[in-house]
């Protein structure tokens, strides 16, 4: 009984940063500050307060899905980021990843997009991220509009949940889909 009892105790200990609540809709975002990117400069919340909508983004360089989703990426950041529109991606993988080879995956790529290191990891615990990619949608004043995955399926989309979040809160309209189960490899922080 001891045994099982000290296990389960190890287990939730492991898994409580990891199995943290996702924000709930209309939650004020966790303000981030000073995170460096691959680009060399830090970033913060407060760097995109002109934006009209950000979209937080947990990724990483080595999850398959993750992986899979940047091109699409790179295009809503051409789609929407005249239309005022900020996206910044996280790694919070600070366990398997770091800094260097976050460069280098950007470089190779092209990201057209912040792409900073949350190296403690408690970013993505605040905003109750558990996947990569995981996505979050801030309104102007910075509330969370929506959180889930970026579109319904890895292949060949249907429904297209963020940029509907986006559309929606750029129209001044409520978001019709404001959250989903998002779909990815767990974060390693």
């Amino acid at each position: 009984m001891l045994r099982r009892t000290l296990w389960t105790l190890a287990v939730a200990a492991f898994c409580l940063p990891a199995c943290a609540a996702e924000l709930e809709i209309g939650a004020k975002a966790p303000e981030f500050k000073n995170l460096p990117g691959v680009d060399g400069k830090e970033y913060s919340l407060s760097d995109m307060k002109d934006a009209k909508v950000v979209v937080v983004c947990f990724t990483c360089n080595n999850c398959p899905v993750a992986v899979a989703y940047e091109d699409r990426f790179i295009e809503f950041v051409k789609q929407y980021g005249p239309k005022g529109v900020k996206f910044i991606a996280i790694n919070a993988n600070r366990r398997t990843e770091d800094l260097a080879a976050m460069k280098t995956r950007a470089e190779e790529k092209g990201f057209n997009f912040p792409y900073v290191f949350d190296k403690s990891g408690k970013l993505a615990t605040e905003y109750g991220a558990r996947v990569t990619p995981h996505l979050f949608v801030l309104d102007e004043n910075r509330n969370v509009a929506y959180v889930g995955s970026f579109d319904d399926k890895q292949n060949n989309p249907t429904k297209h949940y963020v940029a509907d979040a986006v559309d929606a809160l750029l129209a001044g309209k409520k978001v019709e889909v404001a959250k989903t189960k998002a779909f990815g490899c767990g974060i390693a922080n």
